[in-house]
């Protein structure tokens, strides 16, 4: 065979290659836009929310008292975010919460403040602790810790905004923010129930 021959040979092969390779490509492409660009048609009529996304949410219903029912949404990183459910009894009292008093126990809640990566400061405290008491024009209640942890933060702005619990008990109007250890977390899990 002559050079002319080998050379015309290698030609094609190398054209059937740039065409294996540039197909292998496009093929490889569809797949990542696949990946990266979901079918409409699939996607829910509407996106999860971050809580929904990030959380798992749990309810401790009659949380010591009947009617008593709270909230708990776990993160994966082990923080819990405690807050009142939306069949709390509180919310059943005409004109809602009016105001929510962190005073509660032998120290103000609102007043501690927890410091660095270790949480410097922060309390300990069990699941049945009080938290603070939200009031109404006819009651006042009582919400607990839910889980037994050291608690990180409480949400001050009820404080003088005591209508985001009427508003969005679940968002910004949570209660506190508790970090329990992986041990007391797997003790208190098996009694509150899962949202599904």
């Amino acid at each position: 065979m002559s050079d002319h021959g080998v050379s015309q040979t290698n030609n094609s092969e190398t054209e059937e290659k740039k065409v294996q390779v540039g197909e292998k490509e496009e093929d490889e492409e569809e797949e990542l836009r696949k990946l990266l660009v979901p079918n409409v048609h699939d996607l829910p009529l509407t996106p999860p929310s971050a809580v929904d996304f990030n959380f798992v949410t749990y309810f401790a219903p009659d949380f010591i008292k009947p009617g008593h029912d709270q909230y708990v949404y776990r993160h994966a990183n082990g923080l819990c975010v405690i807050g009142l459910a939306p069949t709390h009894v509180a919310f059943k009292d005409e004109g809602g919460i009016t105001a929510v008093d962190f005073n509660v126990g032998k120290s103000d809640r609102s007043n501690f403040k927890v410091t660095g990566k270790r949480k410097k400061n922060a309390q300990h405290f069990e699941s049945n602790t009080a938290l603070c008491k939200v009031c109404t024009n006819n009651e006042s209640y009582i919400v607990r810790c839910c889980v037994k942890g050291s608690l990180l933060e409480v949400n001050d702005r009820l404080i003088k905004q005591p209508g985001l619990l009427n508003s969005s008990a679940d968002r910004e109007g949570y209660i506190a923010i508790i970090m329990p250890k992986p041990a007391d977390w797997m003790k208190i899990k098996s009694s509150l129930v899962i949202k599904h």
